[in-house]
């Protein structure tokens, strides 16, 4: 897919495809330290096959912004859920950074403007995505973009041995 400039900048916005495998490996390394999660992001690397499968699929989006066509310096994970209810669609954000050396440039608002074209082009009504309390920045972007709904997050664990959360 083409890439899209921000406007008056350096950067660009690109989804990421089955073929984009490298630079899904820098989103995530991206990711990693944007976090200060590095374990998480890179010490149990998948595959390659699993990442252009994962890719691939038409309900996983990873958009990607680099600076001068060459370096990832931000990056969104969402995932489409058909509904049932309705024939429509939501968008979740799973994950949303931009490395701290580009932050508070517009990439992450120009990244969740690119998510509304690509769900405004298919079947979807909303985007959502969670805040953790301890991430004012976060809590001002998406307060910035949508409406606040206060609610309870619950992990229910599918194994005995518990969640591996990273965060």
């Amino acid at each position: 897919m083409q890439r899209t400039p921000i406007a008056d900048s350096s950067f660009s916005i690109r989804r990421l495809g089955a073929d984009d495998i490298q630079w899904m490996r820098a989103v995530l390394r991206m990711f990693g330290a944007a976090f200060g999660d590095l374990r998480t992001y890179t010490s149990a690397p998948p595959s390659d096959a699993y990442l252009e499968r994962l890719l691939a699929r038409r309900d996983f989006v990873v958009l990607a912004a680099f600076k001068e066509e060459e370096e990832v310096v931000g990056g969104l994970a969402a995932y489409e859920l058909e509904k049932f209810e309705q024939e429509r669609s939501e968008l979740y954000i799973y994950d949303l950074a931009v490395a701290a050396a580009h932050r508070r440039q517009g990439i992450a608002t120009a990244l969740i403007e690119k998510l509304k074209e690509i769900g405004a082009a298919g079947s979807a009504y909303v985007i959502y995505v969670q805040a953790d309390p301890v991430d004012p920045p976060a809590i001002a972007l998406y307060s910035k973009l949508g409406t606040r709904e206060d609610v309870l997050h619950f992990d229910i664990p599918v194994r005995d041995a518990g969640l591996s959360r990273p965060r």
